[in-house]
């Protein structure tokens, strides 16, 4: 006669506690026992599957590997630099962001396992999250502050991705929800973000005005393209800069160390007045970096330090090999970047710090001390494009953004659309033709020409 408040299925054995059955076997010299269901047929089925996969020597549905929350952190990254191939510079913001939960651990309960971490451990990091200070963008020698809100966000939506991967690796109990997921971050209100400062047209006007012949090039470049600083320090003569055309071509440069942030490639069409300037600017040269420091700008008849793009691939080969083999610390991709910097300041291009410092020098000379991000010129341009109501999928594309293909925003449309370089470069001509850099511009490159 069956009995019905238990049964067993090979290995597995079943029990109904109360109204929920149990399920209790063997794994790897282990007990296990495990909460499955108030349905007894879903309960055999379970049991049936569980000793298929004993008998076959598989991990069963329920079984899962706690480790530590610094295992958890280590796997994971160990995932986005070999398997997602994540930036350097992700990467590196990951390990940041996850470090305040290792720290957070660490000081509450050093020996919790992922598949003790629960959503009241969340709520209490959330907690510990509103009473640290850090220092901004991570300068040791910056006076430290509390954590924005916007970083609070961002720290809580990396971790939860962490936990998504412990989820998905087994590290989590099979029947445990990430606890993570139960913080609501879209209803998390943002009181303390960073206002974004708009030049108006007389600040835009005073802020070129006010720049030196070194400086002007550069943030009308920055003001008339959007592009990113990184972008802009990163363009290569005459790969990437077509002056007849009136083109400039954002591209990654793996070979040299160097990837779009997006890794979206793009083409930017330039007004007229920038592509003069540009032309005066770069003068003679022939190859390098389109900006360049101040000592080398400055002294144009120099020849550059590599004639072309191959010299300075054959440069990085051989700085990575040095630095390999005077230290062991960095990672193969990390050791590339540190000698990508090497050859590419061996070039003469700046570094992205010099375009921030010279930005804010300009703005505190105007009496606005408030505005220390060149990217408020990026914030600058997107917003002079929704002025004139450019075509949003031409917007996407001179922005770099990435565009969603799985239904939002441009969706299929951004799939299907294909914008012809003649058609952008009209949009965009139309929209700045009302930007004070414009005049401005053809201002500045009178006098020189006249000097």
């Amino acid at each position: 006669m069956a009995k019905l408040n238990s049964f067993r299925v090979g290995k597995v054995r079943a029990d109904l506690r109360g109204k929920v059955w149990y399920l209790t076997y063997h794994e790897d010299g282990q007990r296990i026992r495990c909460r499955v269901s108030s349905d007894r047929k879903t309960a055999q089925q379970m049991a049936a599957q569980v000793n298929a996969q004993i008998e076959v020597s598989a991990p069963t549905a329920f079984s899962f590997e706690a480790i530590g929350i610094d295992q958890l952190q280590e796997r994971w990254l160990k995932h986005h630099e070999h398997v997602l191939r994540s930036s350097v510079h992700t990467i590196r913001r990951y390990r940041t962001a996850t470090h305040h939960l290792i720290n957070f651990v660490r000081s509450r309960a050093p020996r919790l396992k992922t598949a003790q971490f629960t959503q009241r451990h969340a709520e209490n990091f959330v907690r510990y999250l509103r009473t640290i200070e850090v220092a901004p963008n991570g300068h040791a020698n910056t006076a430290k502050r509390p954590l924005l809100d916007n970083g609070v966000r961002y720290i809580l939506t990396t971790c939860r991705s962490m936990f998504v991967f412990a989820d998905k690796h087994r590290h989590l109990s099979p029947y445990s929800e990430n606890p993570f997921s139960s913080i609501d971050l879209d209803r998390m209100p943002t009181e303390d973000a960073r206002p974004i400062h708009l030049l108006s047209f007389e600040q835009e006007r005073q802020f070129l005005e006010q720049c030196d012949d070194w400086q002007f090039p550069i943030f009308l470049l920055l003001m008339l393209t959007g592009m990113r600083p990184g972008e802009a320090t990163h363009l290569l003569l005459p790969d990437d800069v077509d002056l007849q055309r009136r083109l400039l071509s954002i591209r990654n440069k793996p070979q040299l160390g160097w990837q779009v942030k997006t890794r979206n490639e793009r083409v930017i069409p330039i007004v007229s007045e920038l592509a003069d300037v540009l032309e005066y600017y770069i003068g003679h040269r022939v190859a390098g970096p389109l900006i360049t420091r101040r000592s080398i700008q400055s002294n144009l008849a120099s020849s550059p330090a590599f004639p072309d793009v191959k010299a300075m691939e054959s440069a990085l080969m051989d700085r990575s090999e040095d630095l390999k083999n005077s230290t062991s610390e960095l990672s193969p991709r990390e050791l590339q970047q540190k000698a990508a910097r090497l050859v590419w300041r061996e070039a003469g291009a700046i570094r992205t710090d010099r375009i921030r410092c010279e930005f804010m020098r300009l703005t505190r000379a105007m009496g606005l001390p408030e505005m220390t991000a060149p990217k408020s010129l990026r914030h600058l341009f997107a917003t002079e494009l929704q002025d004139k109501s450019v075509d949003p999928l031409i917007r996407s594309e001179l922005m770099g953004h990435s565009t969603n293909r799985d239904g939002g925003g441009l969706g299929m449309t951004g799939r299907y659309t294909h914008t012809r370089p003649e058609t952008k470069a009209r949009e965009l001509e139309r929209a700045l033709s009302g930007r004070a850099a414009i005049p401005v511009a053809r201002e500045w490159l009178t006098r020189r020409q006249k000097q």
